[in-house]
């Protein structure tokens, strides 16, 4: 028996197998997943409201029954894709801006990034957008987990704008939720440019207007390029 044979079998051993319900439960939990990553790309093209467990039974190529078996109801089925919609947007968006000094710099990346998925989204559609219109008058679990998520992303871009001020990079009495409803009101513009007017040239008017904000409300000797702080 050679070493690394010996090696892997002392392995197997220590590494008791799986059982039977544990390998069951880990295959439900990857099918549900496939169906959530499914359901996320048909809510792109038809919005939240256009999903059904018909529609999805179908792409999957599922029974309408399987498809049930792992959310029980069209709304919870939304919501799932409302939180896995959230968890990609936060991974793409907001972890790698924490990487940035704190400030000036952690806001711009903040920015850089929303710009970057938003470059896609023209293309694909917002689950933001399309479920803010097509939940902003029906309250219910779909639309508190819509508003959740935004409100929850608009607070880490209000702390970012905060500790911009708080390191001096902006001015003293710069308002916080000002500059956030300007940013913010950016992107929306943007999708409604781009998306459904098609109008070229929105992106570089959309960053444009970010560097008009920044001047608005930036100390004038701030230079971004050379700002640093401790995380």
């Amino acid at each position: 028996m050679t070493v690394s044979s010996f090696t892997a079998k002392v392995a197997s051993r220590a590494r008791p197998s799986k059982t039977k319900g544990e390998r069951a439960l880990q295959k439900g939990q990857q099918t549900k997943q496939l169906i959530v990553n499914a359901a996320l790309g048909l809510a792109e093209q038809i919005g939240l409201e256009g999903l059904s467990i018909g529609a999805l039974a179908e792409v999957t190529r599922m029974s309408k029954s399987g498809v049930f078996a792992h959310f029980g109801s069209r709304e919870e089925l939304q919501i799932s894709v409302v939180r896995e919609y959230y968890q990609l947007f936060s991974d793409e968006v907001f972890f790698p801006a924490m990487n940035a000094p704190r400030g000036l710099p952690r806001l711009r990346a903040l920015f850089a990034n929303w710009m970057k998925r938003v470059a896609v989204e023209i293309q694909s559609g917002c689950i933001f957008i399309s479920g803010a219109v097509e939940f902003d008058d029906r309250p219910g679990p779909v639309r508190d987990a819509l508003a959740s998520s935004v409100q929850t992303w608009l607070n880490a871009v209000h702390r970012a704008v905060l500790q911009a001020r708080d390191e001096g990079h902006l001015l003293p009495g710069a308002d916080a939720y000002q500059m956030v409803f300007e940013i913010h009101g950016l992107i929306l513009a943007l999708h409604y440019e781009a998306r459904f007017l098609k109008n070229p040239g929105a992106i570089e008017r959309a960053n444009t207007g970010f560097e008009n904000i920044l001047r608005c409300y930036g100390r004038p000797s701030s230079q971004p390029s050379a700002i640093g702080s401790k995380a």
